[in-house]
């Protein structure tokens, strides 16, 4: 679910996070004015020079990940190292053409590589190099995690085997070992995570932010304190939708569970929600589902029953791409990529897209199985490199997408086309389920996208408070689940306490991605969805609309996804769906029929929940 390299690496470390920049002593500006022909051959320069490095950052951080040893993840830390003592010597040389008036592209190109930052890092080489082993340990612990029931060595279970055994038990009190025994990775990472957060705040202090989360906040074309506004704007417009949602499933799992789902205070035990971090809930449809309306068919079941194997699972997401008019995907896509789990060695299974050489070296590492899930997260992850190739021929410093939220909503729009009557046309199903079918479809929908909102605002929220200092390293836990609590409504299976280190449980805090491009995505998803249905030419309910096969609305969204970086993200928004202002009521329009039958379904039941005390007041 995530792209993995970004930017100055473009592509290079944008998921792993460890895209560092570090200040440095900046040199002092020389005598005299420099002119505009000399800040335009800096910016040739700069760019050639970090494409080279970048790639070999990239190589590394692929090896690291799909080949774990102490060897890999020095040599990963080794060359994050390399790149950023060159990347900073940039940095300060940048500092003499301060305010030069420059061309429109150059001004944004300088101010990109000011902003392009991951994990600042201070200046001093020393705490550099501390900086980017601590990085790329907390990758590798992530990595390595296993949960060994029984302390049985023999019989450990790395994520993904949790994953699986998740969506499927429904035995409370092995989904409570099962959540338990994972969470136990993050532990040891307090200390390391305490470190980094430490020395990142260094870093974006010596840049001139307050810290690095409101270095993260300054990276969307708008002040940190817009940014902020603007996402609780979001917020507003779809918690409503959620709620109702929260209520609902809520009563289902207590009439399927009793005791072991009801709580005083009207939370979700969360281990019972098909997940290991409650974050998606679509593997409990079975649970919540309907009595009367099951779902039409079972697509994971369809699969196994092909014996699909991973490549045919991509396969799939290739041609839907190329129904739009796309090219097919490199040859060295298929050599290169990581499909499946090695059997001989540690890798990280979080499912990501690559770009290594920032042209067409485009990859996915993952471990995918054929359910449906993966199914989706294969449209998902191809979103990305087909967004990577299609801003190829823009220059270095705009090979990206507008946001990282954009990055992360075309996959996603292009993945709420696995409709019916796109299934029908893969030949994966024979007749496509009648309107009355929607109900049950647009519920498991609903699951995965309404149910993960308050999920994809809260990481980023903590972390923004670890950053700040409003939370301190003896109270992480406790803030980490005051905000799911909040935001959730959902609640640890058993009692927490500060020496656990649960958000160490979810990669994207050791692996230091930021997170609100996910609930960024989970709006802007919406809106591409809509235009391209619209470019289609499409009438009828949103939620029944396909634009496979539809090359208008491929040259629509094409165009796009090549402006790359070189707008800002409002206008590339603009371009897509005629609106510079990101909105929710294609949310709203998509799951109109089920939001009026959950508040059927919820009549006279209790919404929301009851929030204890907050731990840091």
């Amino acid at each position: 679910m995530n792209l993995r390299i970004r930017f100055i690496l473009p592509s290079v470390l944008a998921c792993a996070g460890l895209l560092l920049f570090v200040p440095n002593a900046l040199p002092q500006t020389p005598a005299g004015k420099p002119s505009v022909a000399e800040a335009l051959a800096f910016i040739d320069s700069a760019e050639k020079e970090l494409n080279t490095i970048s790639i070999e950052v990239a190589r590394a951080n692929w090896v690291e990940e799909t080949y774990i040893t102490d060897d890999t993840v020095t040599l990963l830390a080794e060359a994050s190292d390399r790149l950023i003592a060159r990347q900073t010597e940039l940095i300060g040389e940048a500092r003499r053409f301060d305010g030069l008036t420059l061309p429109p592209d150059a001004a944004r190109k300088l101010l990109l590589l000011k902003l392009s930052i991951g994990l600042p890092a201070p200046s001093d080489p020393a705490l550099r190099a501390e900086t980017t082993q601590k990085a790329a340990e907390l990758d590798a612990a992530y990595g390595r995690g296993k949960y060994c029931p029984d302390a049985d060595p023999e019989h450990c279970l790395g994520i993904d085997e949790i994953g699986v055994k998740m969506a499927h038990n429904r035995d409370p009190k092995e989904l409570a070992a099962l959540w338990v025994g994972w969470h136990k990775v993050g532990m040891p990472m307090r200390g390391d995570y305490a470190r980094l957060a430490e020395l990142s705040n260094k870093g974006a202090r010596e840049l001139g932010y307050a810290d690095t989360g409101a270095l993260w906040r300054s990276q969307y074309d708008m002040t940190p304190e817009e940014f902020q506004a603007d996402i609780e704007r979001l917020w507003t417009q779809v918690e409503p939708l959620y709620r109702e949602l929260h209520t609902y499933v809520r009563r289902k799992l207590i009439e399927k569970y009793g005791d072991q789902a009801r709580r005083p205070d009207g939370m979700i035990p969360a281990h019972l929600l098909g997940n290991p971090w409650a974050q998606e809930w679509g593997n409990i449809y079975d649970v919540v589902a309907p009595p009367a309306s099951p779902l039409p068919y079972d697509l994971g079941a369809i699969l196994k029953a092909r014996n699909t194997d991973a490549p045919q699972l991509v396969r799939y997401g290739e041609g839907f791409y190329k129904s739009l008019g796309f090219d097919a995907l490199p040859d060295t896509f298929w050599k290169r990529s990581m499909l499946s789990h090695p059997r001989d060695r540690d890798v990280v299974c979080h499912a990501s897209a690559w770009d290594i050489d920032n042209i067409r070296d485009v990859r996915i590492k993952a471990c995918f199985q054929p359910t449906a899930d993966d199914f989706v997260t294969v449209h998902h992850e191809l979103g990305h490199n087909y967004y990577q190739m299609a801003y190829r021929n823009q220059p270095l410093f705009f090979r990206d997408g507008a946001n990282d939220g954009f990055h992360e909503a075309i996959g996603d729009a292009i993945a709420l086309n696995v409709t019916p009557d796109y299934l029908k046309k893969l030949g994966l199903i024979e007749q496509v389920p009648p309107a009355s079918a929607d109900i049950p479809l647009l519920l498991h929908t609903a699951l995965d996208k309404i149910a993960f909102l308050p999920f994809g605002l809260l990481i980023d929220k903590w972390r923004w408070q670890v950053f700040s200092g409003q939370v301190t390293p003896e109270h992480y836990n406790s803030a980490w689940w005051a905000l799911r609590e909040k935001y959730q409504g959902v609640a640890p299976p058993v009692e927490r306490s500060e020496a656990d280190f649960d958000p160490g449980a979810k990669y994207h805090i050791p692996g230091n991605v930021p997170y609100m491009r996910y609930f960024l995505a989970r709006v802007y998803q919406f809106q591409f969805y809509r235009a391209m249905c619209q470019a289609a030419g499409y009438q009828g309910p949103l939620n029944r609309c396909s634009v496979y096969g539809s090359k208008e609305a491929g040259a629509h969204l094409n165009a796009m996804l090549e402006l790359g970086r070189s707008k800002p993200w409002p206008e590339a928004l603009k371009a897509m769906t005629g609106t510079d202002k990101a909105d929710a009521s294609a949310i709203v329009e998509y799951f109109k029929p089920l939001i009026d039958w959950l508040k059927e379904q919820n009549k006279g039941q209790k919404e929301g929940w009851t929030l204890p005390a907050d731990p840091l007041k």
